[in-house]
Formats: structure tokens, sequence, C-alpha cells
């Protein structure tokens, strides 16, 4: 292994270290974070990268434009962005997501 390039680590030194940061590392039953959108929320974000107004979004989904600005705001939240330039990126379909 040595001779090819790799390197050897001792097995105490791959123990300490896989118990060092395994805790930190997320748990496999972890949501998606697109899991944590609602329905709506998810249609609403799927509108962001069509860079559609609020009005706009809100007379495609049938819904007020209030509504829609409550929805951006959640899903900004939830997802950890900063603004609607991030949510427009484009994003899996809901039937991808999980």
């Amino acid at each position: 292994m040595v001779a090819s390039g790799d390197a050897a680590v001792a097995p105490g030194v791959t123990r300490r270290l896989i118990s060092e940061f395994a805790p930190h590392l997320p748990a496999s039953d972890t949501p998606a974070p697109l899991d944590e959108l609602t329905t709506r929320e998810r249609d609403v974000l799927m509108e962001l990268p069509r860079a559609r107004s609020n009005a706009e979004i809100a007379a495609r989904l049938h819904i007020s434009e209030a509504t829609v600005t409550v929805h951006v705001g959640r899903v900004l939240g939830k997802l950890g962005l900063r603004d609607r330039g991030e949510a427009a990126q484009p994003w899996p379909s809901a039937s991808q997501s999980g």
C-alpha cells in the first residue's frame, strides 16, 4: 500500500479519528432540506428560478400575494438561504427529493 503512494494509518489512530468525528456526522435519518418544506412551499420554491414576481406566482398557484410572501420567507428560513437569488437555483422536483 505505502509503496503505491497510499498512506498507512495505524488501527488505533483510525479508531480515534472515527470516535472523534462520527458524532458530528449527520444522522442517516436526517431529512433532506426539501423534505422540511410543505407541498405549497415547494410549489412556491419551484417558481423562483423562473424569476416570477410574487403577484405572478400568486396568480399561477391561485393563492394571495401575501401568502406567497409568507411561503417565500418560510422557504428561505427552512433552507437557510439569504434571499430569493439563492433560492432561485435549480432544485430537484419533489419526486426527486426523496
